[in-house]
């Protein structure tokens, strides 16, 4: 078996253009691989990754918002994409909309609201 270890790539989006993307990678066959949040000068960035199994290439989505913009859930197109962004609203206050199945700040049990944003 041949490995392969492709590069990475990192596209850097406007708000308002996620759901086209995601779209675009839907139809393209890409499976929706992990979202993740980080926390970094006063922005929340928003990291969603994407893999073609057929040549184990990753195409990564980076969105940096302000902690109050809202963004509207990817579910429809990934349904299980739920918990990533049950995850990032919960732990770091993304303003994420239209979760399919949304907790309602219920997925994890703690105490104090966005904790991984400093206050």
């Amino acid at each position: 078996m041949e490995i392969k270890n492709p590069g990475n790539v990192l596209v850097e989006i406007e708000h308002g253009t996620l759901l086209g993307h995601v779209m675009a990678f839907k139809n393209q066959g890409l499976r929706l691989s992990q979202i993740c949040c980080a926390y970094s000068e006063e922005k929340l960035h928003l990291s969603y990754s994407f893999a073609n199994d057929d040549t184990n290439e990753y195409t990564n989505l980076r969105l940096v918002i302000d902690k109050e913009t809202p963004v509207c859930s990817i579910t429809e197109f990934y349904p299980y994409a739920f918990l990533y962004e049950n995850e990032m609203k919960e732990l770091f206050g993304v303003n994420i909309q239209m979760i399919n199945l949304d907790y309602q700040n219920k997925l994890y049990r703690i105490n104090e609201e966005a904790p991984f944003i400093k206050k």
